[in-house]
């Protein structure tokens, strides 16, 4: 059997509902003063944040200078840099990318495009440009001491593309040349122009610049090198276990300005 409405408890859309909705008389809810005051106040303020908008200028905001080292160097020392230190760091907004792909190169002085390279290539620039070819000088002394070598990429043969550009072999051609210096846990003795070699985060070798500017406490020099970021100087000669200190001999020749 059908269950209906009670005829005591008519619905909500029900005439008799309409109509004592209707004779009942409508109340207006006190305004309390609060509520008012609260009102003209949210209005002043509306009122007030658009006029400040308005008065901003048109043109966009200066741009913000980027600091690319962190924590924030110190000032710069009052003597010219170094040249090799000069030439890595005229590397920096040249070289933007980290690029470790293998690249057919010209022989000699072969390199690959400026805006992109790996750590080694930041040292193999800034001593080219002390009439030091990195890809040539290696590439010889491997070919005559090929086993002096490390063997790591198991290589029967030399590549004049490669062979520079990785850091072990760089290393052992800078112990060749006793360019070595002991690793030392000591800032002094690490000086603008020195070549430093780390291991990083999974036995990842790396390499870079000992720069002649300070760390924001002055306690460290900084470090040229690129390591993901393109050509960077920053604040990192301790932030990774070192494996290699070496002091570059170079011929004599004009120190490079700024």
């Amino acid at each position: 059997m059908r269950q209906g409405r009670s005829r005591s408890q008519p619905s909500i859309g029900s005439a008799s509902t309409a109509r004592q909705a209707s004779d009942t008389p409508l109340r207006t809810p006190p305004v309390s003063l609060t509520a008012v005051s609260f009102a003209r106040t949210a209005a002043l303020l509306l009122i007030a944040a658009l006029a400040a908008a308005c008065s901003q200028p048109a043109s966009p905001p200066a741009e913000r200078t980027i600091t690319k080292v962190w924590p924030a160097p110190s000032a710069e020392p009052a003597a010219a840099s170094p040249p090799v230190v000069a030439a890595a760091r005229a590397q920096i907004g040249v070289t933007r990318y980290y690029d470790p792909t293998y690249v057919q190169l010209a022989y000699p002085g072969g390199d690959v495009a400026t805006d992109r390279g790996v750590c080694t290539d930041v040292v193999i620039r800034a001593l080219r440009s002390q009439s030091l070819d990195l890809q040539q000088a290696v590439h010889e002394d491997m070919r005559a001491n090929f086993a002096a070598y490390p063997t790591i990429w198991r290589a029967k043969s030399t590549d004049r593309n490669i062979d520079h550009r990785r850091v072990p072999n760089l290393r052992r051609w800078f112990e060749r040349q006793r360019w070595s210096l002991p690793v030392s846990a000591r800032a002094a003795d690490y000086r603008a122009g020195d070549l430093v070699t780390w291991e990083l985060n999974g036995g990842l070798p790396h390499i870079g610049i000992v720069s002649d500017r300070k760390s924001w406490d002055r306690q460290r020099p900084l470090i040229l090198h690129n390591i993901a970021r393109g050509t960077q100087e920053d604040d990192v000669l301790f932030d990774y276990p070192i494996t290699g200190h070496y002091r570059p001999v170079l011929p004599a020749v004009a120190v490079a300005s700024r």
